[in-house]
C-alpha cells in the first residue's frame, strides 16, 4: 500500500503560491501515482510573534482551498484552532488538523469529530506517542472513528526538538494511520529573534527513518522559495526538492 503524502505551504501567502505547489503536486501525483493531500492554514494563530503574518483568514482562506481544490481534484487538509472553525472548515477539507499545542483541547476535538471528517491529530511536544491514547478517545467517543496521528518531535531542552521515532510504532496501537511531519520535526521553536528557525537539510533523512518505523503517510511544508516565504521557512523543504524526497520513499 503506498503511503499518503500531505503537502503544501505552511501558510496562505497567495493564490500564485498555492497554484505554484498545486500544480507540482498534481505532476507528482501522475508521476509516481501516490496520493496527495494539499495543506495549508488560512491562520497560524501560534505564531512566536505578534507582528507575524498570521494568513488571509477562516472566510477569505478557506475559499481559497476551496478553489485549489475543484480547479486541481486535490484533496485538503488544513489546521482549525477554536472550535467554531470546525464546521467551516468541515466545508472544504477533507481532513481537519488539530495543532500539537491544541491537541488536549476537548471542545476543539468532539467539534472536528462531529463533522465527519477525518480528524489529524498532531502529537503535542509535550507527550508521548502512548498519551495519545486519549486525544483518539475523545474523538472516537464523539462518533467518529477517522482519526489519524502526527509525530512531529518533542521538546529538547530550549528552542530544539528531537524524535523518538518509537512514538510511530506506540501510536498504531490506537490508530491504523501514523503520519510523519518532517518539516516541523526540524524546527528550531522560537530560536530565529522571534520566529521559529529550522533545518531543511534534515527533512530527507526524517522521512527515511520514519519509514523504518512503520510510518504510513508523510507530511511537508513546501513552498517554491521557502527563504521568503511568510511562516515556517527555515523548516520547509524547497518545491522544488520534493520529488526526490517522494522517489526515496516509495522505492
Amino acid at each position: 500500500m503506498k503511503p499518503i503524502f500531505i503537502a503544501g505551504p505552511c501558510v496562505i501567502e497567495s493564490m500564485e503560491v498555492l497554484e505554484a505547489v498545486a500544480e507540482k503536486l498534481v505532476l507528482l501525483r501522475e508521476q509516481y501515482g501516490v496520493d496527495f493531500i494539499f495543506k495549508s492554514s488560512f491562520d497560524k494563530a501560534n505564531r512566536t510573534s505578534l507582528h507575524s503574518y498570521r494568513g488571509p483568514g477562516i472566510e477569505k482562506g478557506i475559499q481559497m482551498l476551496a478553489d485549489i481544490k475543484e480547479k486541481y481534484r486535490l484533496r485538503i487538509l488544513t489546521d482549525i484552532h477554536e472550535s467554531y472553525q470546525a464546521n467551516i472548515a468541515g466545508e472544504v477539507a477533507d481532513v481537519l488538523q488539530i495543532p500539537a499545542f491544541l491537541c488536549r483541547q476537548t471542545d476543539l476535538l468532539v467539534a472536528a469529530a462531529r463533522t465527519g471528517r477525518t480528524v489529524n491529530i498532531k502529537k503535542a511536544q509535550f507527550l508521548s506517542g502512548l498519551d495519545m491514547q486519549y486525544p483518539v478517545q475523545k474523538v472516537r467517543e464523539s462518533g467518529n472513528d477517522k482519526v489519524w496521528l502526527t509525530e512531529r518531535g518533542n521538546m529538547y531542552g530550549y528552542n530544539n526538538l528531537a524524535v523518538d521515532f518509537r512514538n510511530i510504532a506506540d501510536m498504531h496501537h490506537f490508530t491504523d494511520t501514523v503520519i510523519m511531519d518532517c518539516t516541523h520535526s526540524v524546527q528550531r521553536p522560537g530560536a530565529a529573534d522571534g520566529t521559529t528557525g529550522g533545518n531543511r537539510e534534515f527533512v530527507p533523512a526524517m522521512a527515511l527513518a520514519a519509514r523504518a518505523f512503520g510510518a504510513d503517510g508523510y507530511f511537508f511544508e513546501v513552498h517554491p522559495d521557502p527563504d521568503h516565504a511568510l511562516s515556517d521557512g527555515p523548516n520547509m523543504l524547497q518545491l522544488d526538492d520534493l520529488s526526490d524526497v517522494v522517489a526515496s520513499l516509495i522505492n
